[in-house]
Order: structure tokens, then sequence, then C-alpha cells
């Protein structure tokens, strides 16, 4: 069987980022993506731009009217819009919701930010790291004494957009299949990085975080929950929080100091590090690993990209596959009995320019 999202029809319009990734997640569920590349990019394309698999493309020159008129139609028998450029731009273009939902009132509008929509910010620009900045989530990542530490673009781009922005469009899709009309998705970065940092403005309303890094459970500060060097200056992770697991631990590295009992007592946490650091870097990476492997310690070893995808638990999960002859990650989540897959790779713009204009009768002068 097909994914989960066979037959519904969503029009992306190129953009940088969160926008294609949340393109890619829907086309791996089994959406029809059709991305409409700008008339100038004709031609180009990199088949290994992974945010861009299972896409068609449709280079279009959106300055011509006659163009957007044809772009209309297409999405007049679209299910959904993923757009993320700067508030305004699509309304100048003649695409904004009200001009789209005249033709298509089932149309879910997705629009990608970082900001959002209105509020003082809303036209300038920015990236992830000055969205995740404004949350609160930057200030409370890195080393004490130290400056912040930027996690790639994960939690501003992808976590707190890409994934909300998807979750926003199938919900909307399914409030249209419980018998509602098209609306706007205005998925922020600066909303969806919030809502992923819940958990820690619970644990301040409660006492339990302090605002200070590398001072809390999860941040470093705890003995029992950080990376540690290992003799060949490759690392390992460990999460043994809960104290079966904190027990499996402390035999599996071979400590029985009396020290190490009390598992939460935070003023003892710097000196009873310092131990495991120590007792760590006697072994190499692989060794430790090897010494964990299978056992509730939470455990595992730091590994590369290139190290990731052979990793005996990823191949056998087939976490990531060879597509093309180039190693990627393989869609997700699994459906028991729905199948995602890659159905090809990234396309260069404008290459299915005939097909989709024969597919949807549009006039295939208007696009370059």
């Amino acid at each position: 069987m097909s994914g989960p999202l066979s037959g519904i029809i969503i029009i992306e319009f190129a953009g940088i980022g969160p926008g294609p990734f949340c393109g890619m997640i829907l086309a791996d569920l089994g959406a029809e993506i059709i991305r409409i590349d700008r008339a100038s990019q004709h031609g180009q394309g990199n088949t290994l731009d992974f945010q861009h698999r299972s896409k068609s493309s449709l280079s279009a020159d959106l300055k011509n009217p006659a163009t957007i008129i044809e772009i209309k139609k297409l999405l007049a028998r679209a299910d959904g819009l993923i757009e993320g450029f700067r508030p305004g731009v699509m309304e100048r273009l003649g695409l904004g919701p009200d001009d789209c939902f005249v033709i298509n009132d089932n149309l879910v509008y997705g629009r990608m930010t970082g900001w959002g929509q209105d509020g003082p910010l809303a036209k300038t620009a920015g990236h992830d790291i000055n969205y995740i900045a404004l949350t609160g989530a930057l200030e409370a990542m890195g080393r004490k004494g130290e400056t912040p530490a930027p996690p790639l673009n994960l939690v501003g781009d992808f976590g707190g957009g890409s994934m909300f922005l998807a979750l926003g469009i199938v919900s909307a899709l399914l409030a249209i299949k419980n018998g509602g009309k098209g609306q706007v998705v205005d998925a922020a970065m600066v909303d969806g990085a919030s809502v992923l940092m819940s958990m820690f403005y619970a644990f301040r309303a409660s006492g339990f975080w302090k605002d200070e890094r590398e001072s809390n459970m999860l941040d470093g500060a705890a003995h029992f929950y950080d990376t540690y060097e290992c003799a060949d200056k490759k690392f390992l992770s460990v999460g043994s929080i809960e104290p079966q697991f904190y027990s499996i631990l402390l035999e599996k590295l071979g400590i029985d100091d009396v020290r190490f009992a009390n598992q939460l007592d935070r003023s003892q946490w710097s000196e009873l590090k310092a131990i495991m650091q120590e007792k760590i870097k006697l072994k190499t990476r692989d060794e430790w690993t090897e010494i964990f492997d299978g056992s509730d310690a939470c455990v595992a070893p730091v590994l590369s990209l290139a190290e990731a995808p052979e990793h005996h638990h990823m191949k056998a999960r087939e976490t990531f596959v060879d597509y093309d002859g180039v190693i990627q990650p393989n869609p997700a989540p699994r459906f028991s009995v729905s199948k995602t897959e890659i159905k090809h790779a990234s396309v260069k713009a404008g290459q299915n320019n005939d097909e989709i204009c024969e597919k949807f009768s549009l006039d295939r002068s208007c696009f370059s």
C-alpha cells in the first residue's frame, strides 16, 4: 500500500531550509509535491539535495501575470500550499490566501517564517540561531562560562519550523475531511521552538531548573547525563537518569565509590564527573561500546555522520538507505500498513514542466 498521504497534492514554492524540509517529510509520507522553482534556475539543481527528493519541479516566472493565472489553475486542484517568503510577498504576487481561497476554499495554505506573519519583527530577516535566541532555548545550551552552543539549525528551522508546519498542514487537511474549510497555517519558528521548550519552562516554574548553563540535570551538569572523552579522543554519551540504569552504569564502569550512592546530590556532581572522566579515559570509545552494548545503562557511542549508518542497530532497522549510490536517512515514521518510500532523487528546476502542464492542463508557454 502507498504512503498515508497518497493522493494529496501540495504546491511548494521554492525556498531554503524549513519549507523544503517540510515538503520532503510530506513527500516521504506519500503526498505529491510540486515545487515551483524560479525561471532563472531552470535546468539547475543538485540531485544530492535530499530535501527535494520525491518532488517534481515546475519552473516559472512569478512576475509574469500570465504565469500567475496558470499557477492559480494548479492551486485550484491542489490540497495544500507551502511558502516561506517574508510576509506580504505572496500577496504582492497575487497568490496570497485571499486570492487562493477564491479559487479553492479547501486549500490548506502553509506559511513558514521565523518570526511569524505578524509582530514587530515579522518583516525583518533572521536565521535559526536568532529565532531560538528569543525562545530561551539557545541561552540554555552550552557549558558554564562559555558562549551558548548553536545546536546546528535543528531546533528552530527543522524542529520548531518544518515539523510544526507539517503537523499543521496534516491537521488542517483532517479538519477539511471532518467538514471544515481551507485555512492558513501560520508556522513560526519562534512559536514552534518555544513549544519544544515546554518541559524546561515547566521545570523552571517548579523551581527545578536554574537559568545558569550547566547547572541542571539535562544540560551537562550531572555526571550521569553528559558526554565523556575516551582514550582515543572519541566520545561516549551517558544518560543514566533512572536509579536502576545508574547502578548498571557504575557496575560497567567498575565504580564502587560510596560517594556515587547519592546520585541526585548536586553538590557532588562536579566531583563525581571528574572521577568518571578519568575512568572513561582508560579505554577507547569502541571498547566502552562493546562493554555497554545491549545493557540498560543508557550509554551509546557518539558517532560521526560517516559512522552512524554503519552502526549495527541503525543497519538492522534500515534507518539509513543507499539510494542511487548515496547514503541518506530513510523516511520516518513507519506505518504497519502504509508504505513510505523515496520515489526518486531530487530533480533539476523545471525538469517536469511538460508532464505537469499536461496533467493539469496548463499553458506550457507560461513556464520556462
